[in-house]
């Protein structure tokens, strides 16, 4: 293995590291098959950019609402268990779906209570699902861990919409559902057989106290961190919504529903680019941050003006490359910030920040695609991305460097 290699796959030595991520890449396929089918379900029964913005509110909605919680109940409970439980409801909502639709009762009112279901059981899973990682590895292989996870889960929506595309219209969406409930049983398999005694369980933080309190004040306590946390927010609330216009673009402009799934697939192949470019780098800092979330929002601007579904995939790799390699640098960077008992509050606060964001962006992103024009929906959220890359260039980076290298060294810039 070379050098570079061995830096960007360094954690992959774990056994434990290996069988998880493994199990999650193989469920994650089934769901974004699901994700890919449940979206050409809502717009084939309503034909509306507002009703996809609606379902992405139902999804990410309770991570909004109990995410911060959920983070601390993954700082004081056997992460293991959790992510088990919530796995394997996971795969009882696709099987829900499965069944919905053989009985003919899978209208917009059952997609949507299915949807909510799903969004508060990930609600639940996320912060413990991430914790769990750290767990498996040493302190100082967290952050490759973490660009690793990143790369597993995006690398996975590689084939997912893919499949997606190329079986809806021969098999029907039943089957789907049903792939993704199938899939599932890999990250329960991996769950079950990991080696306990290879886990390196964190200290519990004990009952009592305030513990949501106790990491908003860690966010705040350095102006940095915080400053950084909130363009993370913004970028996340307003960077990551074409999955709200596409299925409409797709149909309305570009003649086929299909070329969403390819286009998702696209943008998977630039993320998992983009995930691994982070993980080979031995520390991630702020500029490495803002590099990407420049590509991101360049990007976004070339898929707002994407004629057709040909140019919309070419442009679709370098988005996927920008936004995973943004989210994989906040993931790395922050947990490398922050004591291993308050990592689970942490990750959860970053959930909320970029998938509890979803509920606000999609919603008003639909709006926007329905009264204004569909290259709209796309074009205001690149603006706001190329709008915080600016704040963060010419602002925190500029001015934390003019400050003393002990106060600075540690925060990565």
């Amino acid at each position: 293995m070379s050098p570079a290699e061995s830096t960007t796959f360094r954690s992959l030595r774990h056994k434990n590291v290996r069988k998880y991520l493994g199990g999650m890449a193989i469920s994650q396929i089934g769901a974004w098959v699901q994700f890919t089918t449940v979206a050409v379900v809502v717009d084939r029964l309503t034909e509306s950019t507002t009703a996809i913005g609606v379902l992405t509110a139902l999804q990410f909605g309770p991570l909004l609402v109990i995410g911060a919680w959920a983070g601390s109940l993954s700082d004081r409970v056997d992460r293991h268990r959790v992510v088990l439980i919530t796995q394997s409801l996971m795969a009882v909502q696709a099987v829900l779906l499965a069944l919905a639709h053989v009985a003919g009762t899978l209208t917009l009112g059952f997609v949507y209570a299915a949807t909510l279901m799903l969004g508060i059981v990930s609600a639940l899973d996320n912060p413990s699902r991430r914790g769990f990682l750290t767990e498996l590895v040493a302190p100082e292989e967290i952050s490759n861990a973490m660009s690793l996870n990143t790369a597993a889960m995006t690398g996975s929506r590689i084939f997912g919409p893919a499949i997606a595309a190329l079986l809806i219209s021969p098999f029907g969406v039943g089957w789907m559902f049903v792939i993704n409930a199938v899939t599932s049983v890999a990250i329960i398999f991996s769950i079950i057989t990991i080696d306990r005694s290879l886990v390196t369980e964190p200290p519990r933080v004990a009952k009592g106290g305030q513990p949501i309190r106790e990491a908003v004040r860690f966010i705040a306590r350095t102006p940095l961190f915080g400053s950084v946390f909130i363009i993370y927010t913004v970028v996340s609330t307003f960077g990551y919504n074409h999955n709200v216009a596409l299925p409409r673009i797709a149909d309305a402009a570009w003649g086929n529903r299909m070329w969403f799934g390819w286009v998702m697939t696209a943008t998977s192949l630039g993320s998992l680019i983009g995930s691994l470019l982070t993980a080979g780098r031995p520390t991630v800092t702020l500029r490495w941050m803002t590099a990407n979330a420049f590509v991101l929002g360049v990007a976004g601007v070339g898929l707002a003006f994407s004629s057709t579904g040909p140019v919309a995939l070419i442009v679709a790799i370098p988005l996927g490359l920008g936004g995973a390699g943004f989210i994989a640098s906040m993931n790395s960077w922050s947990q490398d910030m922050c004591p291993s008992e308050m990592r689970g509050r942490v990750l959860a606060f970053s959930a909320v920040a970029f998938l509890g964001s979803y509920p606000i962006g999609g919603p008003i992103t639909g709006v926007i695609g329905d009264s204004i024009g569909l290259t709209w929906s796309l074009l205001y959220g690149a603006v706001i991305v190329l709008g915080c890359v600016m704040w963060l260039r010419f602002g925190l980076i500029s001015r934390s460097t003019m400050r003393e290298p002990a106060e600075t060294s540690t925060l990565s810039v």
